[in-house]
């Protein structure tokens, strides 16, 4: 693996971030407290980690990715946009009827979308099929599954996990976006720090926690494929990540913005409005 640029990494999750503020300002809702927590995963994963031709989609060797939090999905586009999959225009007619870019990842119309998500906990199982596939085929490609710590609380992701787990599929790599809130409250009654990585190794993963808003620790979480396991790595942050009045708090899951707020949230970020 190549050394992760980082002032490039750093730029790209600010890219994405301004992305998703411009667009639920002008759409009037939308996810953002997950979007904003998730952006420098998706940095690493599309612009240092994944094996991957934007021009073509499809390329059979591509490393395949899993949103399996699908409401983050406006991240998720504007990653895909960054890295050329469509032009960051289309980001305006995000959920608009006939838009390539609906509320959740639709693999049959966006380019770049490996697996249809959004109904939480399904991931997962998905990114066991692909990273087996891989295996029985004897191909090189890896599959990365992006799972949120209140999704984790479906029992088909603890199914999933404990079948790779007995399959030492060493292909597949989840990463955790730890940001310690669902939509509404705490997510570490049912997950306590100090137990979950405990979990996964139950499950026969190999676990690896980083804070997950560096993005040269991710890089190097991310470069080194776990020894006969499957990897989970644990990556720790903060919801609505980069705006001030939306970090740690659950209410704004969802929520819409005033221009005000916007406005905000965008100097913050150091661009102007």
């Amino acid at each position: 693996m190549t050394a992760p640029d980082v002032p490039l990494l750093t730029e790209i999750a600010k890219r994405i971030r301004v992305h998703v503020i411009r667009t639920v300002l002008r759409l009037g809702s939308g996810h953002l407290g997950g979007s904003l927590s998730a952006a420098e995963i998706l940095s690493v994963l599309y612009f240092h980690t994944l094996r991957i031709r934007p021009e073509e989609p499809d390329w059979p060797g591509r490393d395949r990715f899993i949103l399996s939090k699908g409401h983050a999905a406006l991240a998720y586009y504007a990653a895909l946009a960054e890295r050329g999959y469509f032009p960051p225009d289309e980001l305006a007619g995000f959920g608009a009827l006939g838009s390539r870019l609906q509320g959740h990842p639709d693999m049959r119309r966006t380019p770049g979308v490996d697996m249809s998500t959004g109904s939480l906990g399904q991931g997962l199982s998905a990114g066991v099929g692909m990273a087996l596939a891989a295996r029985i085929r004897g191909e090189g490609w890896r599959t990365y599954v992006l799972l949120g710590d209140g999704e984790i609380q479906e029992g088909q992701v603890w199914e999933a996990a404990m079948l790779a787990g007995e399959l030492r599929l060493t292909g597949l790599t989840a990463i955790l976006d730890f940001n310690r809130l669902s939509q509404t409250r705490s997510t570490t009654g049912a997950h306590p720090p100090d137990l979950l990585p405990g979990r996964w190794r139950g499950f026969g993963w190999e676990v690896r926690e980083v804070d997950g808003h560096d993005v040269s620790a991710l890089a190097a979480a991310l470069d080194r494929p776990a020894d006969g396991r499957p990897l989970l790595v644990v990556a720790h942050t903060v919801k609505g990540r980069g705006v001030s009045f939306m970090e740690g708090r659950p209410e704004w899951h969802s929520h819409p913005l005033t221009r005000e707020q916007a406005e905000q949230a965008l100097a913050e970020l150091g661009v102007r409005p």
